[in-house]
């Protein structure tokens, strides 16, 4: 973060959605340069940046600025990087100083982002790139169109069973299938509403899909030359989906310096642990990284183990049996997706694709 020999303003800055305060103090001797709150809008962010160029001037030193990671934490380091401000967003799983404190006010949070920043003692969050963010909007936003589809459907499956139809997911593939559904239903002549009500929520249904399409046209259009994609699409489980979830949200490999203790931390699928003593007690997984990237890879292990005519006679799916047996499905399917997350490790660190014949040896 340091920029230069000259003395540092560090500035500490609790952000939200509508103003932001900050607490600015001189490394060296302690003093406080600025305080105050401002709004986010352009006139607050002008202000504030009016302020710390004049202190720049006047003091002869550098300007650098701690924020926790928000929602807005990226647009706020946007704006104070284009002014010259280095800015550190801060890792708030890492740093529990302000959520611990007895005395939580915006101006003390400043304030200790501030003294800590001082010190060199913040924890830093990784902030992934433009496309990467644009890319996890845009599978968030399917995501929640995929679920309405989900209660859509059984919302039908329940109408169609009070009177009497029993139906299952096949009868909603086609128009044409969801056509008979709506005959069906007019020639049981229960009131001239009743297929009209169910031909509305199938329309509702129909356009709920080509929004999805229209999403999934999109994210393709954004990596079709991303490398990464086309490299997890080589793995059997791996869609194009989940593949766009996994490059989206690891978004750099080399960050995790080739150390898959720490890749497997990020992705929150290792065990908790807890000391006491001579006893040491592993606990379920931490589940501290991105749901979304947690969820491909079990998905992808699901996905494996879907295609046993393909995977049966790997290593990781015969120890995968075994465990089910002993343990359980549910810890023998997370011991599966740590093996797999460590094959998706190794291909990424290696940019190589992936090989069938390697599975076949201990994982």
């Amino acid at each position: 973060m340091r920029k230069t020999e000259l003395p540092r303003i560090c500035v500490g800055v609790d952000l939200h959605k509508m103003q932001f305060t900050v607490h600015a103090v001189n490394e060296e001797t302690g003093e406080v340069a600025l305080t105050g709150a401002f709004k986010t809008d352009n006139q607050g962010y002008y202000d504030f940046c009016k302020k710390l160029h004049t202190i720049e001037a006047e003091e002869e030193c550098t300007i650098e600025l701690a924020v926790e990671a928000t929602g807005n934490a990226r647009y706020f380091k946007n704006k104070m990087e284009a002014e010259g401000f280095g800015v550190l967003v801060v890792n708030t799983s890492k740093f529990k100083v302000i959520t611990m404190s007895t005395k939580k006010t915006d101006a003390n949070d400043a304030a200790t982002l501030a003294f800590y920043l001082s010190k060199d003692m913040l924890p830093q969050s990784h902030l992934c790139d433009q496309t990467s963010e644009e890319i996890r909007r845009m599978l968030k936003t399917r995501s929640i169109l995929v679920s309405s589809t989900v209660k859509i459907k059984n919302q039908i499956h329940g109408m169609l069973l009070g009177y009497g139809i029993e139906t299952t997911s096949a009868q909603f593939q086609s128009k044409k299938k969801r056509q008979e559904l709506i005959n069906v239903l007019a020639e049981h002549y229960f009131s001239q509403f009743t297929a009209s009500s169910l031909e509305v929520t199938l329309n509702i249904l129909d356009d709920i899909y080509a929004q999805v399409k229209k999403i999934e046209e999109q994210i393709k259009e954004m990596t079709k030359e991303n490398e990464t994609v086309e490299l997890l699409m080589t793995m059997p489980g791996i869609g194009f989906v989940g593949a766009t979830t996994i490059a989206s949200y690891i978004d750099n490999i080399e960050r995790f310096d080739g150390d898959f203790k720490k890749f497997s931390s990020y992705l929150g699928i290792i065990p908790s642990v807890h000391n006491s003593a001579d006893t040491v007690r592993m606990g379920h997984i931490t589940k501290r990284g991105p749901q979304e990237l947690r969820t491909a890879f079990v998905q992808v292990a699901m996905g494996i183990i879907r295609q046993p005519q393909n995977t049966s006679e790997w290593k990781l799916m015969k120890d995968y049996q075994t465990m089910k047996i002993s343990k359980g499905s549910g810890r023998a399917i997370i011991a599966l997706t740590r093996k797999v997350a460590r094959i998706v490790f190794a291909m990424l660190n290696n940019k190589e694709a992936f090989n069938p014949e390697l599975m076949k040896k201990a994982i």
